[in-house]
């Protein structure tokens, strides 16, 4: 995924392969014969250790690297999944700027730098590549604790040219003292559509000096390339680089085509050519997406696939495929989602390779959701012809499904890795009268925190954000969406919905997409967190939220706690469940919406647990009954935008702690807000002050912790709760 996808791997996702998909995942089984051991001198890539070692191979030895490196490519993908394709077609270009050019002294800035698994392997990591038992030492991305040749931690979007033109600006004003040589910004596989990316090309050609830019033009995104930059592009491939307009001429720079982008002599002699030029230039290399992979009239025609290897034919193992050039890439291939089924060519799922040990998972969340809300929303479009769902370039990793794509037509528009225009884009839309729905990863909409505070709130904007993979999880340290309540529930006018089930998030999204002028409607932005992994599981296994068993009650009118309430059962009381909204109401008013849901009342310790953390309270709350003899109230507050004042004060009374759980930032955080409001309105009676102890994540950067590890880190079991509870008493 772009993140994953063009733009970066969310490592969280679960691999969920269709059990039909099991024989054509197994297309590419590496033989054994072709696959380089590490340590193993009859191998080049094993005895590359740096990329000294690149420059010393004979030329005619190049090409030999290139189907070593693309074989040990095909084979990690089976075993560890990644971007394999876009590193299958950068095989070539990566290996000749590390023939030509001297890393570290020259500076190689890899765009959505999920494409710089080749240029780890010739950096020192081949090894990372090679031995299952190393593939945990490397990052999906480059990373300067990793190497020297790294320069930036990378897993987004747009940035390289920029990132360039600051290192070359350096450079040049410090002259020979700097260190830096040539400065080189690799771009491409979708993120050139990025805005800053323009931003760069514009400021690269006003400062001038040596920089070079170099296109990989795979004539892919992560579901197709949209938008009108990529007709003037076709139509540069089609002439040999030739045609005008060419948009970077246009800006002022230099420009030379490659065609041949999978030829690692003619790329060499490309790259010779300018290096140590004095003024910026565009190299436009156009390259094979997934190159290695069978080709699409292969891969449709296979019978048997699980017993056919690959078949490396050519010198580097790149076949010939006609799959390129149309003019509707979503129509271009077979493939259902990002995940499966991949092949060469303008192929969604070759964006994201799983490993075989995936092969029939069900659905992570993102998907299973995903595919919910756009179900629910598909028969409204007959109806409502302005209510539009709107995707920044990453559709199938968020359950937006090819088929849904296609059946709903103009009701769905990719803007490219754009969340910048995306989220003014649907602010455009809202004001005209029409429903915008924008559906992306909730770390890539962090590139959009300006759009959110000026077109869509202040503006108050009838626009509903779908936020998927927010909270914690095993993501790299680019792609954590840990933050998102920190950043979008502080935001003035946005309401932020956290629903704790399928049925709370259809009502969410009902509520939060009903027409303009609908009576109950929000009169602003609305964001829904999507449910992740604690409440998918939940859902699946009941015995998850032994509270409730996730039975709630349809919400009755809304009546605040009782003074004193206890449940021996441990059941729900009717008369004080909160806010529910059933599946086939179109909106409930906004104060219902905003109200939160107590599903247990008790006495002593009440737990309020936040989206993804809300499992846990109900477990904890089971914990405290077994072994305590506690009835702890148990609330869900479904919502992170305010406070439910009337909750809050009917605890005063009979509860000693309050005990607020999130599975994000603390600092800045949901909890702290209940800790404050009790602060800020102390009573004289110092019984009726409860104590609240706050449980979230740390602010930091984590890499690749399993959700399971980070929630031991900050406390987020039911252990750890349990005992800070008791030990109060």
């Amino acid at each position: 995924m772009r993140n994953a996808s063009g733009n970066g791997f969310d490592s969280s996702d679960s691999f969920a392969v269709s059990g039909a998909a099991e024989g054509a995942a197994r297309l590419h089984d590496i033989p054994p014969s072709i696959t380089p051991s590490h340590g193993d001198d009859s191998h080049l890539l094993s005895r590359i250790a740096s990329p000294a070692d690149v420059k010393a191979l004979a030329p005619d030895e190049l090409a030999e690297l290139c189907r070593e490196i693309r074989a040990t490519l095909l084979a990690y993908g089976h075993r560890h999944g990644g971007h394999i394709g876009s590193n299958l077609g950068m095989v070539e270009a990566t290996v000749a700027l590390h023939r030509v050019f001297d890393s570290p002294c020259d500076r190689i800035v890899f765009d959505v730098s999920h494409q710089s698994y080749v240029h780890k392997m010739l950096t020192g990591r081949a090894g990372a590549y090679m031995d299952p038992n190393r593939f945990g030492e490397v990052t999906g991305f480059t990373n300067p604790d990793e190497s020297e040749h790294d320069q930036f931690v990378l897993g987004h979007t747009g940035t390289s040219i920029s990132l360039a033109c600051g290192l070359a600006k350096t450079r040049d004003m410090e002259g020979p003292g700097s260190g830096i040589g040539n400065v080189v910004a690799v771009i491409g596989d979708g993120s050139l559509s990025s805005g800053v990316a323009f931003e760069g090309l514009n400021n690269a050609a006003e400062q001038g000096g040596n920089l070079i830019i170099v296109f990989n033009d795979n004539e892919m995104s992560i579901a197709g390339d949209f938008g009108g930059m990529y007709g003037p592009l076709a139509r540069l491939r089609a002439s040999g680089g030739t045609a005008q307009p060419n948009l970077f001429n246009a800006f002022g720079l230099d420009y030379r085509y490659v065609e041949a982008g999978n030829d690692v002599s003619a790329l060499v002699a490309a790259f010779e050519e300018v290096r140590n030029i004095d003024h910026p230039v565009v190299v436009h290399i156009h390259t094979l997406k997934g190159a290695g992979y069978d080709s699409e009239e292969t891969h449709a025609n296979q019978q048997n696939a699980s017993t056919l290897p690959v078949s490396l034919d050519s010198p580097t193992g790149v076949h010939p495929t006609d799959n390129v050039n149309h003019s509707e890439p979503w129509h271009s291939d077979h493939c259902n989602l990002s995940d499966h089924e991949p092949h060469e060519g303008q192929c969604e799922a070759s964006h994201w390779q799983n490993p075989d040990a995936a092969i029939g998972k069900p659905d992570d969340p993102r998907k299973h959701y995903g595919k919910m809300a756009m179900a629910a929303l598909e028969p409204r479009f007959a109806a409502e012809p302005g209510l539009v769902v709107i995707s920044p370039a990453t559709p199938g990793s968020n359950g937006i499904t090819h088929e849904f794509r296609e059946r709903a037509g103009s009701h769905y528009v990719d803007t490219g890795i754009t969340e910048s225009h995306a989220v003014a884009y649907a602010a455009g839309i809202a004001r005209a009268g029409g429903t915008p729905v924008v559906a992306t990863t909730a770390s890539f909409f962090q590139r959009a925190y300006d759009q959110f505070f000026q077109e869509m709130s202040l503006n108050r904007s009838r626009v509903t954000v779908l936020d998927f993979l927010g909270g914690l999880s095993g993501s790299d340290n680019t792609h954590s969406g840990a933050y998102d309540v920190t950043m979008f529930s502080n935001i003035p006018g946005v309401t932020m919905l956290v629903p704790t089930s399928a049925r709370d998030y259809l009502a969410d999204l009902a509520w939060a997409t009903a027409p303009a002028g609908s009576a109950d409607a929000p009169a602003g932005p609305a964001v829904i967190r999507v449910p992740g992994e604690a409440i998918l599981a939940a859902e699946r296994d009941a015995t998850l939220l032994p509270v409730t068993g996730g039975q709630i009650a349809d919400r009755p009118q809304s009546v605040s706690l009782p003074a004193s309430a206890s449940s021996a059962s441990g059941g729900i009381s009717a008369a004080t469940v909160r806010g529910t909204v059933s599946v086939t109401a179109q909106h409930a008013g906004a104060r219902h919406m905003l109200d939160w849901r107590v599903n247990q009342t008790g006495s002593q310790v009440a737990i309020i647990g936040l989206g993804n953390a809300y499992p846990l309270a109900e477990q904890t709350a089971a914990a405290l009954s077994d072994d305590y003899g506690i009835t702890a109230t148990v609330i869900d507050p479904r919502q992170c935008t305010s406070l439910d004042s009337d909750v809050l004060e009917s605890l005063r009374d009979g509860h000693q702690q309050v005990i607020t759980l999130e599975d994000g930032q603390l600092e800045g955080g949901w909890g702290e807000k209940v800790t404050a409001y009790y602060a800020n309105h102390h009573v004289s009676d110092g019984s009726r002050n409860p104590r609240v102890l706050n449980f979230g994540a740390a602010k930091e950067f984590t890499d690749r912790v399993s959700l399971g590890e980070l929630n031991e880190r900050y406390g987020l079991t039911v252990e750890q709760v349990t005992e800070a509870i008791t030990r109060c008493f």
